[in-house]
Parts: structure tokens; C-alpha cells; sequence
């Protein structure tokens, strides 16, 4: 026969059972006791819940990788793109996350989303394009620090993909072919100078030695004499006789 004692007896036990919660590694339990948090976070691993006096609300440690959609942005320069970019961001306060921001996770994406289009909105597209390491560092930067009374630590923002308009993306590739065209007419320009420099100095060399200019004619010939024509007419410079006629005109001691 069931007693009244043994009737307690199993809804305590079963109130007890009931009150156990196992949280994971990466879980913390903010209790509210009476309505009040408790100091301090719960868990890992068991611990007890005495409903209706306690409630708990589960908080994840883990690293949460946030997608924030694509946003209009129009740069400094009026060009109009759209940006979308991830957040890497951990909860380190359970408490602050619970107690100081109604949803946290709604909260940090609408945050990135205004900062995104903010902190984008005071570049150029060239810099926009050329230097995102530098504008994942500030972005990364403010959100932070914006969102440090809600015990979130952001980690890392990454600009993934800007989307240009058709007319942009023509004007970029002409721009780009320009450039290159610029830089191969330097680099030509570059080689006749200091081609026209050597030859230069090869003539300056060659002006002041008659030997030398005499090597260098009878070279020509060589090169001449291996062609196939048959005749052959070149002029005889005065600089060369004066070259075989030096000696004769050497005063005699």
C-alpha cells in the first residue's frame, strides 16, 4: 500500500532529478534566483536548478562566426558598392552578455552592419579595394570596443567580397590597361637612354683612341664580308689615314 509519506518521498526525488542540469564544456549557466542574478556564472559539468525560485539561461563560449549581409555603401569619391563582411567574435562575460544587451547576437550584427557602412562610407574605392587589411583592423577596432560592455570580444572582421557596378569594373579594366601601357612606354624609354648613353661613351672612347677606331672599322669590314653581296661600298674616314700616317709625322729625335 503507497503511503502519503512515500507519495512525498517520490516528488521530492523527482524534483531533485528534475533540478539537475549538465552543461557542456563550452556552456555557462546564468542563474536568477528570485529574479536576482547570482554572482556568478554556473557550470560545467552538474549543477542544480530549483525551479520555479531559480531560472537559467544558457550562454555558448565558443567562437561565433557572423555573416553580415551585404550593405549599400557609397564611398568618399560617390561610387556606390555593396560590402558584406564576417565577424569573429567569443561571449567572455556570461553575466554582462545576459544582463547588459537584450539579444547580444542581434545586437553585435546590427552594430557591424552600421560600422561597416560607416567606417567604408570615409574611403576611396581605391583604398577600399587596395588596403583592407588596414580597414579589417579598424573595423575590428570600433566594433570591439563598442561592444566590450556587453563582455563580447571581437576577434577578427573580414571584408569578404565587394560587388561593383558593370560601368565601374569597365572603367577599372581601361584604367588598368592604361597604366600598363604607361609603365612598357617607361621601360622603352628607359632602355634608348641608356642605350644612347653607352653609345655615347662608346663614341668618346673611340674618338680619343685611333687604334681603337681602326679595330673598330676593320670589325665593320668583318661583319660586311659575311654577306652575300657582291659589291660592297663604304666610306673611308679621315680619322683612319690619320691613324697609319701618325708615325711617319712623328718629329724624329
Amino acid at each position: 500500500m503507497i503511503t502519503f509519506p512515500t507519495i512525498i518521498g517520490a516528488l521530492i526525488l523527482l524534483y531533485i532529478l528534475n533540478s539537475i542540469k549538465i552543461l557542456r564544456e563550452y556552456e555557462r549557466g546564468v542563474i536568477f534566483r528570485l529574479g536576482r542574478a547570482l554572482p556568478r556564472p554556473k557550470g560545467p559539468g552538474i549543477i542544480l536548478v530549483f525551479a520555479p525560485i531559480d531560472r537559467m539561461v544558457r550562454v555558448s563560449l565558443r567562437l561565433v562566426t557572423m555573416d553580415i549581409p551585404p550593405q549599400d555603401v557609397i564611398t568618399r569619391d560617390n561610387v556606390s558598392v555593396k560590402v558584406n563582411a564576417v565577424v569573429y567574435f567569443r561571449v567572455m562575460d556570461p553575466l554582462k552578455a545576459i544582463i547588459e544587451v537584450q539579444d547580444y547576437l542581434y545586437a553585435t550584427s546590427q552594430l557591424a552592419q552600421t560600422t561597416l557602412r560607416s567606417v567604408l562610407g570615409e574611403v576611396e574605392l581605391d583604398e577600399l579595394l587596395a588596403e583592407r587589411e588596414k580597414l579589417n583592423t579598424k573595423l575590428q577596432e570600433i566594433i570591439d570596443r563598442q561592444t566590450d560592455p556587453w563582455g563580447i570580444k571581437v576577434q577578427l572582421v573580414e571584408i569578404k567580397h565587394v560587388d561593383l557596378p558593370d560601368t565601374m569594373i569597365r572603367a577599372i579594366a581601361r584604367q588598368a590597361e592604361a597604366e600598363r601601357e604607361r609603365r612598357a612606354k617607361i621601360i622603352h624609354a628607359d632602355g634608348e637612354f641608356q642605350a644612347a648613353e653607352k653609345l655615347t661613351q662608346a663614341a668618346t672612347i673611340l674618338s680619343q683612341n685611333p687604334t681603337a677606331l681602326q679595330l673598330r672599322f676593320l670589325g665593320t669590314l668583318t661583319e660586311i664580308a659575311s654577306e652575300k653581296s657582291s659589291t660592297i661600298i663604304f666610306p673611308l674616314p679621315i680619322e683612319l689615314l690619320r691613324a697609319f700616317t701618325w708615325r711617319e709625322q712623328k718629329p724624329q729625335s
